[in-house]
């Protein structure tokens, strides 16, 4: 199902930086997942990968960018300011609704951890143009004020011994007015690091955009 060219390296320029990403599209691609990831992650994150390896057998296209330049990387504090990094989202996914690969395809967000954040702030920016959002042992807290914003199917996920994210997440769902669920997988980590957890979780969150981003050709 993947085409043999992908995935191919995409630079993706932005004012006057340059920011690096791997864009997968699938034959036929039901529509597009962009990955934001959580602090100190990028483009290579090995979760993030797995993930996107999931999604593309379901028939979806996956762009993994970094919403930091190696410069930018370095100030530790930046890759908590979540501001910054759902402006870069939301630039990067302007690219994404104009590149020729991609355009015309329905928009999904997959947010890990403090990625999620900066998924639901942009999902609230852009309205109808996102159709899900995934947060696989995010921070939606982080977006609290936007939350109510939302209109993006958005699926949370949160590991069963992540007591306090799960928490969070409790106070996140709440919040948010839009088609809704929050998925706990039993005797997880924050991380999903124990056997099958991760495929669960990237399985739930295959499910989840096949379903809702095919919605737009019915």
């Amino acid at each position: 199902m993947i085409l043999k060219d992908n995935p191919k390296p995409v630079a993706i320029r932005i004012g006057n930086i340059v920011l690096q990403g791997n864009l997968t599209v699938p034959k036929n691609a039901i529509g597009i997942v962009i990955f934001s990831h959580g602090s100190g992650s990028s483009r290579l994150s090995p979760r993030n990968n797995y993930v996107a390896t999931i999604l593309q057998q379901k028939g979806l296209a996956t762009l993994l960018f970094d919403l930091l330049t190696e410069q930018e990387d370095s100030v530790y504090q930046n890759r908590f300011n979540i501001g910054l990094l759902t402006e870069r989202l939301i630039d990067v996914t302007t690219w994404i609704k104009n590149y020729s690969e991609t355009k015309g395809l329905s928009i999904g967000y997959f947010g890990a951890s403090t990625g999620a954040a900066s998924a639901l702030r942009a999902a609230a920016f852009f309205g109808n143009d996102i159709s899900a959002v995934v947060s696989r042992g995010g921070r939606p807290d982080l977006a609290i004020k936007e939350l109510h914003k939302v209109t993006a199917s958005t699926l949370l996920i949160v590991g069963g011994w992540d007591d306090i994210v799960i928490q969070l997440n409790e106070k996140a769902y709440q919040k948010l007015n839009c088609n809704r669920e929050l998925k706990i997988i039993p005797e997880a980590s924050h991380l999903f690091e124990e056997p099958g957890k991760l495929e669960e979780a990237a399985n739930m969150a295959a499910g989840w955009f096949e379903k809702e981003l095919s919605h737009k050709y019915e």
